[in-house]
């Protein structure tokens, strides 16, 4: 690939707006009295009570279909109306203030694996089943949305793209996503998985994977769970080892982008690749 054709890759991946930096960077248990699985329900009290429950209920899921969202909504409101479909009966309002101050936050409350939201009294297994469903459902959600669109043009496609298989894992994943000259997506490996501090990428793995699928140029990712999305040093280290391994066999390294949360950052726009587009 010579150096007019990485040109015009890159400004295509970048657009018009971008500007290069100046510099570059440098190297409890679960209470089964109200488990709502147990069939028994001891928050629920007299009849007027629960037709108070009732009406409360309906009032809400109007409100989210008159809404079309939760953007208005408290974040203890949203957890009320998702445990509605987990507990039929009962007042959720106090396990979803309880959820908000065991885990400090929403975020915390819907990336929680079952065990420890069953520690929370009035969470059975139903329950934190359901919650624990909505951030992977959501995965699941914006992949389905990239296979329509498997193309990753520019820098945004490939943050959305990452976002999709990274956001909100518990654990570092690390992938190379191979792309070809029109910059659609033509296969993607899961190269390691660890802890929640390192990632190994794997450099042989990440040429195998590239080699296979025929790659023009290759899009990698990875998470870093519970921190911000700004790299190492080990990051961008073992970025830079890859892109002159790759770069060797005449396979461009496009970017390597971070998930943390909602947040991306990615390589190229903030020099951390030692690359940049010339006039």
């Amino acid at each position: 690939m010579d150096r007019k054709e990485i040109d015009s890759v890159y400004r295509r991946y970048l657009d018009d707006t971008f500007t290069w930096p100046e510099t570059m960077h440098t190297v409890r248990e679960p209470d089964s009295s109200l488990d709502p699985d147990s069939g028994k329900d001891e928050t629920a009290g007299s009849r007027d009570g629960e037709s108070k429950h009732a009406g409360h209920r309906q009032k809400l899921r109007d409100r989210f279909i008159r809404e079309k969202g939760f953007e208005n909504f408290e974040d203890h409101q949203i957890l009320e109306l998702l445990l509605f479909y987990a507990n039929p009966r009962g007042d959720t309002n106090p396990i979803a203030h309880e959820l908000l101050e065991r885990f400090d936050n929403l975020k915390n409350v819907l990336e929680a694996r079952p065990e420890r939201l069953m520690t929370v009294k009035g969470v059975g297994d139903k329950a934190a089943t359901l919650i624990s469903m909505v951030v992977p459902l959501t995965r699941a959600y914006e992949r389905c949305a990239m296979q329509d669109q498997r193309r990753v043009g520019n820098c945004r496609d490939a943050e959305h793209y990452c976002k999709s298989l990274l956001m909100g894992e518990q654990n570092e994943r690390f992938y190379v996503i191979c792309l070809n000259a029109q910059c659609q997506v033509v296969g993607k490996r899961r190269i390691s998985e660890g802890s929640l501090s390192e990632v190994s990428a794997y450099p042989r793995s990440v040429v195998e994977t590239s080699l296979n699928h025929n790659a023009h140029s290759v899009l990698l990712c990875h998470n870093h769970p519970g921190g911000t999305c700004a790299p190492s040093r080990e990051d961008i280290a073992s970025t830079l080892q890859l892109q002159r391994i790759l770069g060797a066999l005449n396979i461009l390294l496009l970017d390597h982008i971070i998930v943390a949360g909602t947040q991306t950052y990615s390589m190229i726009q903030h020099g951390d690749i030692d690359y940049r587009v010339r006039n």
